[in-house]
Protein backbone atom coordinates (compact mmCIF):
# COMPACT_ATOMS: atom_id res chain seq x y z
CA UNK A 1 0.00 0.00 0.00
CA UNK A 2 1.23 3.47 -0.87
CA UNK A 3 2.82 5.34 2.10
CA UNK A 4 0.44 8.23 1.54
CA UNK A 5 -2.53 5.93 2.07
CA UNK A 6 -1.06 4.63 5.33
CA UNK A 7 -0.57 8.22 6.46
CA UNK A 8 -4.17 9.05 5.58
CA UNK A 9 -5.50 6.04 7.47
CA UNK A 10 -3.30 6.95 10.44
CA UNK A 11 -4.72 10.46 10.46
CA UNK A 12 -8.28 9.14 10.25
CA UNK A 13 -7.71 6.76 13.16
CA UNK A 14 -6.21 9.52 15.32
CA UNK A 15 -9.14 11.84 14.55
CA UNK A 16 -11.63 9.09 15.36
CA UNK A 17 -9.89 8.42 18.68
CA UNK A 18 -9.98 12.12 19.55
CA UNK A 19 -13.64 12.38 18.57
CA UNK A 20 -14.42 9.25 20.57
CA UNK A 21 -12.71 10.69 23.64
CA UNK A 22 -14.58 13.99 23.28
CA UNK A 23 -17.92 12.20 23.03
CA UNK A 24 -16.99 9.94 25.96
CA UNK A 25 -16.10 12.91 28.18
CA UNK A 26 -19.26 14.81 27.25
CA UNK A 27 -21.34 11.73 27.99
CA UNK A 28 -19.59 11.14 31.33
CA UNK A 29 -20.16 14.72 32.42
CA UNK A 30 -23.83 14.54 31.51
CA UNK A 31 -24.30 11.20 33.26
CA UNK A 32 -22.58 12.34 36.46
CA UNK A 33 -23.66 15.99 36.52
CA UNK A 34 -24.91 17.19 39.94
CA UNK A 35 -28.70 16.95 40.16
CA UNK A 36 -29.49 20.22 41.89
CA UNK A 37 -30.79 23.70 41.17
CA UNK A 38 -27.79 25.58 39.73
CA UNK A 39 -26.59 28.85 41.21
CA UNK A 40 -26.92 32.09 39.29
CA UNK A 41 -23.96 32.71 36.98
CA UNK A 42 -22.59 36.26 37.04
CA UNK A 43 -19.53 37.67 35.29
CA UNK A 44 -17.23 40.09 37.03
CA UNK A 45 -14.54 42.21 35.40
CA UNK A 46 -11.23 42.58 37.21
CA UNK A 47 -9.21 45.79 37.13
CA UNK A 48 -6.88 44.36 34.47
CA UNK A 49 -9.87 43.59 32.22
CA UNK A 50 -10.03 39.83 32.83
CA UNK A 51 -13.57 38.51 33.26
CA UNK A 52 -14.19 35.86 35.92
CA UNK A 53 -17.27 33.75 36.65
CA UNK A 54 -18.97 34.03 40.04
CA UNK A 55 -21.76 31.59 40.92
CA UNK A 56 -24.27 33.09 43.36
CA UNK A 57 -26.43 30.93 45.63
CA UNK A 58 -28.80 33.07 47.65
CA UNK A 59 -30.09 32.07 51.05
CA UNK A 60 -33.83 31.24 50.80
CA UNK A 61 -34.11 33.29 54.00
CA UNK A 62 -31.17 35.61 54.53
CA UNK A 63 -30.39 35.86 58.23
CA UNK A 64 -26.88 37.32 58.23
CA UNK A 65 -25.41 40.49 56.79
CA UNK A 66 -22.05 39.21 55.54
CA UNK A 67 -21.84 37.08 52.36
CA UNK A 68 -19.53 34.05 52.15
CA UNK A 69 -16.83 33.91 49.45
CA UNK A 70 -16.19 30.27 48.49
CA UNK A 71 -12.81 29.81 46.81
CA UNK A 72 -11.60 26.58 45.21
CA UNK A 73 -8.09 25.18 44.96
CA UNK A 74 -5.65 24.27 42.21
CA UNK A 75 -7.05 22.25 39.27
CA UNK A 76 -10.60 22.58 40.62
CA UNK A 77 -13.61 24.82 39.98
CA UNK A 78 -16.79 26.09 41.65
CA UNK A 79 -18.10 22.54 42.17
CA UNK A 80 -15.65 22.31 45.09
CA UNK A 81 -18.14 24.18 47.24
CA UNK A 82 -21.36 24.21 45.19
CA UNK A 83 -22.13 20.55 44.46
CA UNK A 84 -25.21 18.42 45.04
CA UNK A 85 -26.44 18.09 48.65
CA UNK A 86 -25.48 16.73 51.05
CA UNK A 87 -21.95 17.34 49.68
CA UNK A 88 -22.36 21.07 49.11
CA UNK A 89 -21.02 23.72 51.45
CA UNK A 90 -22.90 26.41 49.49
CA UNK A 91 -26.25 24.69 50.00
CA UNK A 92 -25.50 24.13 53.68
CA UNK A 93 -24.56 27.76 54.34
CA UNK A 94 -27.39 29.14 52.21
CA UNK A 95 -29.88 27.13 54.26
CA UNK A 96 -28.25 28.60 57.39
CA UNK A 97 -29.01 32.10 56.08
CA UNK A 98 -25.85 33.21 54.23
CA UNK A 99 -25.62 34.41 50.63
CA UNK A 100 -22.81 32.41 48.96
CA UNK A 101 -20.52 33.47 46.11
CA UNK A 102 -18.46 30.66 44.54
CA UNK A 103 -15.66 31.93 42.32
CA UNK A 104 -13.88 30.31 39.42
CA UNK A 105 -10.34 31.67 39.22
CA UNK A 106 -9.13 33.06 35.91
CA UNK A 107 -8.28 30.37 33.38
CA UNK A 108 -10.76 27.97 34.99
CA UNK A 109 -14.07 26.74 33.53
CA UNK A 110 -16.25 29.85 33.09
CA UNK A 111 -13.39 32.32 33.66
CA UNK A 112 -11.56 31.98 30.35
CA UNK A 113 -12.13 35.49 29.02
CA UNK A 114 -8.81 37.34 29.17
CA UNK A 115 -8.44 40.94 28.04
CA UNK A 116 -7.25 41.53 24.50
CA UNK A 117 -3.61 40.63 24.00
CA UNK A 118 -3.46 37.93 26.70
CA UNK A 119 -4.02 34.17 26.57
CA UNK A 120 -6.33 32.56 29.08
CA UNK A 121 -3.36 30.62 30.47
CA UNK A 122 -1.24 33.74 30.98
CA UNK A 123 -1.51 34.27 34.75
CA UNK A 124 0.00 33.32 38.11
CA UNK A 125 -1.25 33.00 41.68
CA UNK A 126 -0.34 36.68 42.03
CA UNK A 127 -3.22 37.50 39.67
CA UNK A 128 -5.65 35.54 41.83
CA UNK A 129 -4.51 37.55 44.85
CA UNK A 130 -4.18 40.99 43.27
CA UNK A 131 -7.02 40.84 40.71
CA UNK A 132 -9.53 37.99 41.08
CA UNK A 133 -9.89 38.04 44.87
CA UNK A 134 -10.50 41.80 45.16
CA UNK A 135 -12.99 41.71 42.24
CA UNK A 136 -14.89 38.83 43.87
CA UNK A 137 -14.97 40.65 47.21
CA UNK A 138 -16.16 43.96 45.77
CA UNK A 139 -18.86 42.23 43.73
CA UNK A 140 -20.23 40.31 46.71
CA UNK A 141 -20.33 43.44 48.86
CA UNK A 142 -22.08 45.43 46.14
CA UNK A 143 -24.64 42.64 45.61
CA UNK A 144 -25.49 42.29 49.30
CA UNK A 145 -24.93 45.83 50.57
CA UNK A 146 -22.70 44.44 53.33
CA UNK A 147 -19.57 46.29 54.51
CA UNK A 148 -17.61 43.04 54.98
CA UNK A 149 -17.55 39.41 53.82
CA UNK A 150 -16.21 36.08 55.06
CA UNK A 151 -13.67 34.10 53.05
CA UNK A 152 -13.66 30.28 52.95
CA UNK A 153 -10.89 28.78 50.84
CA UNK A 154 -9.85 25.20 50.21
CA UNK A 155 -6.15 24.56 49.50
CA UNK A 156 -5.00 27.25 47.01
CA UNK A 157 -8.24 29.13 47.72
CA UNK A 158 -7.13 29.54 51.34
CA UNK A 159 -3.70 30.77 50.24
CA UNK A 160 -5.30 33.36 47.96
CA UNK A 161 -7.38 34.49 50.92
CA UNK A 162 -4.23 35.00 52.98
CA UNK A 163 -2.81 37.19 50.23
CA UNK A 164 -5.99 39.23 49.79
CA UNK A 165 -6.21 39.77 53.57
CA UNK A 166 -2.73 41.34 53.48
CA UNK A 167 -3.69 43.77 50.71
CA UNK A 168 -5.73 46.99 50.68
CA UNK A 169 -9.01 45.03 50.72
CA UNK A 170 -8.07 43.23 53.94
CA UNK A 171 -10.28 45.42 56.18
CA UNK A 172 -13.30 44.34 54.12
CA UNK A 173 -12.91 40.75 55.32
CA UNK A 174 -14.86 39.92 58.49
CA UNK A 175 -13.02 36.63 58.91
CA UNK A 176 -10.99 34.03 57.05
CA UNK A 177 -11.42 30.25 57.04
CA UNK A 178 -8.62 28.17 55.52
CA UNK A 179 -9.39 24.50 54.82
CA UNK A 180 -6.40 22.29 53.98
CA UNK A 181 -4.30 25.27 52.83
CA UNK A 182 -0.56 24.41 52.96
CA UNK A 183 1.41 27.54 53.80
CA UNK A 184 4.56 25.44 54.24
CA UNK A 185 5.30 23.81 50.90
CA UNK A 186 8.43 21.81 51.67
CA UNK A 187 7.87 18.22 50.56
CA UNK A 188 9.48 14.93 49.76
CA UNK A 189 10.94 13.87 46.41
CA UNK A 190 7.65 12.33 45.22
CA UNK A 191 5.66 15.57 45.17
CA UNK A 192 8.61 17.49 43.74
CA UNK A 193 8.83 14.94 40.94
CA UNK A 194 5.08 15.10 40.28
CA UNK A 195 5.09 18.89 40.05
CA UNK A 196 8.08 18.71 37.73
CA UNK A 197 6.21 16.26 35.49
CA UNK A 198 3.18 18.56 35.58
CA UNK A 199 5.28 21.53 34.46
CA UNK A 200 6.62 19.55 31.51
CA UNK A 201 3.17 18.17 30.63
CA UNK A 202 1.76 21.70 30.70
CA UNK A 203 4.13 22.95 27.99
CA UNK A 204 3.61 25.33 26.31
CA UNK A 205 0.66 26.72 28.27
CA UNK A 206 -1.43 24.34 30.39
CA UNK A 207 -1.98 20.80 31.67
CA UNK A 208 -5.37 19.45 30.51
CA UNK A 209 -6.10 17.47 33.65
CA UNK A 210 -9.88 17.76 33.35
CA UNK A 211 -10.05 15.53 30.25
CA UNK A 212 -8.01 12.77 31.87
CA UNK A 213 -10.09 12.95 35.07
CA UNK A 214 -13.42 12.83 33.24
CA UNK A 215 -12.20 9.96 31.05
CA UNK A 216 -11.34 7.86 34.11
CA UNK A 217 -14.29 8.93 36.28
CA UNK A 218 -16.66 6.00 35.52
CA UNK A 219 -14.07 3.49 36.72
CA UNK A 220 -13.44 5.06 40.12
CA UNK A 221 -14.71 2.98 43.00
CA UNK A 222 -13.91 -0.14 41.00
CA UNK A 223 -10.22 0.70 40.61
CA UNK A 224 -7.99 2.99 42.64
CA UNK A 225 -5.83 5.34 40.64
CA UNK A 226 -2.12 5.58 41.51
CA UNK A 227 -1.30 8.36 44.02
CA UNK A 228 -4.99 8.88 44.86
CA UNK A 229 -4.11 9.11 48.55
CA UNK A 230 -2.32 12.39 47.83
CA UNK A 231 -5.69 13.94 47.03
CA UNK A 232 -8.25 12.06 49.13
CA UNK A 233 -8.76 9.32 51.68
CA UNK A 234 -10.64 7.09 49.22
CA UNK A 235 -12.07 5.00 52.10
CA UNK A 236 -13.86 8.15 53.26
CA UNK A 237 -15.39 9.07 49.90
CA UNK A 238 -18.31 7.06 48.42
CA UNK A 239 -17.55 5.67 44.94
CA UNK A 240 -20.53 7.47 43.40
CA UNK A 241 -19.24 10.78 44.77
CA UNK A 242 -15.72 10.02 43.52
CA UNK A 243 -17.12 9.52 40.03
CA UNK A 244 -19.18 12.71 40.17
CA UNK A 245 -16.30 14.79 41.52
CA UNK A 246 -13.75 13.58 38.98
CA UNK A 247 -16.25 14.05 36.14
CA UNK A 248 -17.15 17.64 37.06
CA UNK A 249 -14.74 19.32 39.45
CA UNK A 250 -11.31 19.02 37.79
CA UNK A 251 -9.87 21.82 35.65
CA UNK A 252 -6.73 22.43 33.64
CA UNK A 253 -3.67 24.03 35.25
CA UNK A 254 -1.68 26.97 33.91
CA UNK A 255 1.99 26.23 33.35
CA UNK A 256 2.95 29.51 35.03
CA UNK A 257 0.98 28.56 38.14
CA UNK A 258 2.67 25.15 38.19
CA UNK A 259 6.05 26.86 37.86
CA UNK A 260 5.14 29.03 40.86
CA UNK A 261 4.19 25.96 42.89
CA UNK A 262 7.47 24.34 41.82
CA UNK A 263 9.32 27.35 43.25
CA UNK A 264 7.33 27.16 46.51
CA UNK A 265 8.01 23.44 46.93
CA UNK A 266 11.71 23.63 46.08
CA UNK A 267 12.33 26.59 48.39
CA UNK A 268 9.66 26.02 51.06
CA UNK A 269 8.10 29.39 50.29
CA UNK A 270 4.74 31.08 49.80
CA UNK A 271 5.68 34.14 47.76
CA UNK A 272 4.97 36.13 44.62
CA UNK A 273 6.12 35.00 41.18
CA UNK A 274 9.00 37.51 41.19
CA UNK A 275 9.88 36.67 44.86
CA UNK A 276 9.28 40.28 45.95
CA UNK A 277 6.35 39.54 48.33
CA UNK A 278 6.49 36.95 51.12
CA UNK A 279 2.86 36.21 51.97
CA UNK A 280 3.77 33.65 54.62
CA UNK A 281 5.75 36.24 56.56
CA UNK A 282 2.73 38.56 56.36
CA UNK A 283 0.47 36.14 58.25
CA UNK A 284 1.78 37.40 61.59
CA UNK A 285 0.42 40.89 60.81
CA UNK A 286 -3.17 39.80 60.21
CA UNK A 287 -5.70 40.83 62.86
CA UNK A 288 -9.00 39.46 61.51
CA UNK A 289 -10.67 36.37 63.06
CA UNK A 290 -9.32 33.14 61.57
CA UNK A 291 -10.37 29.48 61.52
CA UNK A 292 -7.59 27.12 60.43
CA UNK A 293 -8.70 23.58 59.50
CA UNK A 294 -6.96 20.47 58.23
CA UNK A 295 -7.18 16.70 57.98
CA UNK A 296 -5.32 14.17 60.10
CA UNK A 297 -4.23 12.14 57.03
CA UNK A 298 -3.87 14.99 54.53
CA UNK A 299 -0.59 14.48 52.64
CA UNK A 300 -0.63 17.90 50.95
CA UNK A 301 -1.51 20.06 53.94
CA UNK A 302 -0.25 17.79 56.70
CA UNK A 303 -1.34 18.23 60.34
CA UNK A 304 2.18 19.45 61.16
CA UNK A 305 1.92 21.98 58.34
CA UNK A 306 -1.45 23.23 59.59
CA UNK A 307 -0.22 23.54 63.19
CA UNK A 308 2.92 25.46 62.10
CA UNK A 309 0.66 27.72 60.07
CA UNK A 310 -1.53 28.36 63.10
CA UNK A 311 1.53 29.19 65.21
CA UNK A 312 2.46 31.99 62.80
CA UNK A 313 -0.74 33.84 63.62
CA UNK A 314 -0.80 36.52 66.31
CA UNK A 315 -4.44 37.64 66.03
CA UNK A 316 -6.38 37.27 69.26
CA UNK A 317 -9.33 35.45 67.63
CA UNK A 318 -7.88 32.32 66.04
CA UNK A 319 -9.04 28.71 66.10
CA UNK A 320 -7.32 25.49 65.00
CA UNK A 321 -9.13 22.24 64.19
CA UNK A 322 -7.61 19.12 62.63
CA UNK A 323 -10.35 16.63 61.71
CA UNK A 324 -9.63 12.98 62.44
CA UNK A 325 -10.33 9.95 64.59
CA UNK A 326 -8.14 11.24 67.41
CA UNK A 327 -10.61 14.15 67.75
CA UNK A 328 -13.58 11.78 67.80
CA UNK A 329 -14.46 12.23 64.13
CA UNK A 330 -15.85 9.48 61.90
CA UNK A 331 -12.70 9.06 59.79
CA UNK A 332 -9.19 10.35 59.28
CA UNK A 333 -9.56 13.11 56.71
CA UNK A 334 -7.39 13.56 53.64
CA UNK A 335 -7.32 16.61 51.36
CA UNK A 336 -10.43 16.49 49.18
CA UNK A 337 -12.59 14.54 51.62
CA UNK A 338 -12.56 17.55 53.97
CA UNK A 339 -15.45 18.54 51.68
CA UNK A 340 -16.58 15.28 50.04
CA UNK A 341 -15.96 12.66 52.73
CA UNK A 342 -18.96 10.84 54.16
CA UNK A 343 -18.42 12.56 57.49
CA UNK A 344 -17.87 16.07 56.09
CA UNK A 345 -21.55 17.18 56.08
CA UNK A 346 -21.85 15.96 59.68
CA UNK A 347 -18.51 17.17 61.08
CA UNK A 348 -16.78 19.74 58.85
CA UNK A 349 -19.78 21.75 57.61
CA UNK A 350 -21.32 22.23 61.09
CA UNK A 351 -18.01 23.46 62.51
CA UNK A 352 -17.78 26.04 59.73
CA UNK A 353 -21.42 27.03 60.22
CA UNK A 354 -21.07 27.38 63.99
CA UNK A 355 -17.94 29.53 63.65
CA UNK A 356 -19.63 31.76 61.09
CA UNK A 357 -22.75 32.27 63.14
CA UNK A 358 -20.61 33.22 66.14
CA UNK A 359 -18.82 35.90 64.08
CA UNK A 360 -21.51 37.10 61.64
CA UNK A 361 -23.89 40.02 62.03
CA UNK A 362 -27.55 38.87 62.30
CA UNK A 363 -30.03 40.93 60.28
CA UNK A 364 -32.69 42.68 62.41
CA UNK A 365 -35.35 40.88 60.37
CA UNK A 366 -34.74 37.79 58.17
CA UNK A 367 -35.23 38.51 54.46
CA UNK A 368 -37.01 36.01 52.20
CA UNK A 369 -35.37 35.75 48.78
CA UNK A 370 -36.54 34.27 45.51
CA UNK A 371 -34.65 31.19 44.34
CA UNK A 372 -34.68 29.39 40.96
CA UNK A 373 -37.59 26.94 40.76
CA UNK A 374 -36.39 24.33 38.29
CA UNK A 375 -33.63 21.74 38.13
CA UNK A 376 -31.20 21.68 35.20
CA UNK A 377 -32.31 19.58 32.23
Amino acid sequence: MHPGVWALWGTVIVLLLILGNVLWVLGVRRLYRPRTVPPQLRRVRCQDGWEIAVHVRRAPVRRFQEPILLCHGLSANRFTFDFAPPYSVAHYLAEAGFDCFSVEWRGTAGSRRPPRGRRYTDFTVDDHILQDGPALLEFALAETGAPQAFWLGHSLGGLVGYGVAQGPQGPKLAGLMALGAPVFLQSGPLLRALVGIGVRAAWPARFRQEWMSATMAPFLGYVTLPLSDLLVNTKHMPPTIQRQVYANMMSSMSRKVLLQFKDWIEHDAFRSYDHSVDWRAGLSRLTLPMLIMGGSSDRLATPENIRKQYELLTCSDRTLHVFGRDRGDKMDYGHGDLIFGTGAPLEVYPLIGTWLQAHATPLPSPVEQTAPATLPA
